[in-house]
């Protein structure tokens, strides 16, 4: 059976088909705009316009789909939460597809989505005897996905996976989820080129405070980076004893950062509740911008 996926994020709409799950060749792939603008009823009706394309191109109806969303259906209310696409929280998003899809439908949170891709067809090949993988999310925030062998874990009320939103830094930056000094809001992109703002002359983009940082000429970039690598490694490590995973995949532009799988991967060792000792593979994913969408058709 084609196994059939669609990513929803905030400004695109994307479908992909797989073969099979045992042949994991990719049949075709289209994208169309979110036009999240328009309101929850026009984003179910984008979803029907982009399957109706898919179909007609590929010649036949999916059976089932899998849905790489931006948050999470709530296991008791069966309705959306911690959508950034905020027009989608509170509605019944399952219930709404399958009525006007016609077939049964999964959701998941996309990060869980580039987990489980990650796990079976990107980085986790490599990895074949890995029970345990944990895909993190590091880049405008910061979440991840848990799976276990090769099924992703949800948990009771749908937030398996979202380390993004642990205490990292006591009276730290306030977050939108109400609490302060969230993993998200010491080591995301935004939050680390607030920290340099905050203490520099004029505010950079994390790519320039990484270069300033490099070169040794601004004392500032140093500490925002020294910042990202000493908190990394709590946070991790903090994941790691809870966890335990057999391997970790980083998304994420901040997980482009080449010191975090080497100074940073050290500072884990400071931490971890394993004499300072640590052998689980901490490594980028494979699969780039398509892991949500293919994760999706993994469900």
């Amino acid at each position: 059976m084609k196994l059939w996926g669609i990513d929803l994020g905030g400004t695109k709409i994307e479908c992909a088909v797989l073969e099979s799950s045992d042949n994991m060749n990719v049949l075709i792939r289209k994208r169309i705009p979110t036009e999240a603008d328009k309101g929850y009823e026009h984003i179910i009706s984008q979803i029907k316009k982009l399957v109706d394309l898919v179909a007609d191109e590929l010649g036949e109806r999916p059976q089932k789909i899998g849905f790489a969303t931006p948050g999470v259906l709530d296991p008791a209310t069966k309705t959306m939460k911690n959508c950034n696409t905020v027009c989608m929280n509170g509605n019944p998003m399952n219930k709404d597809l399958e009525a006007v899809l016609g077939i049964p439908v999964k959701l998941a949170n996309d990060a869980n989505c580039f987990a489980l891709a990650e796990a079976l067809m990107g980085a986790g090949k490599d990895y074949p005897d890995a029970e345990v993988v944990f895909g993190v999310i590091m880049g405008t925030g910061v979440g991840g996905g848990l799976v276990v062998h090769g099924k992703v874990i949800g948990g009771q009320h749908g937030i398996g996976g979202e380390w993004g939103h642990n205490i990292l830094e006591e009276n730290g930056e306030p977050c939108y989820c109400g609490k302060s000094g969230c993993v998200e809001k010491v080591i995301a992109g935004p939050a680390l080129e607030k920290y340099y703002a905050d203490n520099a002359e004029k505010p950079l983009k994390l790519k320039e405070i990484l270069e300033r940082h490099e070169a040794g000429i601004d004392p500032v970039a140093t500490a925002t980076i020294e910042r990202l690598l000493e908190y990394f490694g709590r946070a991790i490590s903090t994941l790691t004893n809870v966890l335990d995973p057999n391997l970790i995949v980083i998304g994420g532009g901040v997980g482009n950062i080449d010191l975090l799988y080497t100074e940073g991967y050290e500072r884990i060792k400071k931490y971890i509740f394993n004499d300072k000792k640590i052998t689980t593979p901490i490594v980028k994913p494979l699969l780039g911008d398509s892991a949500g969408v293919f994760g999706a058709a993994l469900l």
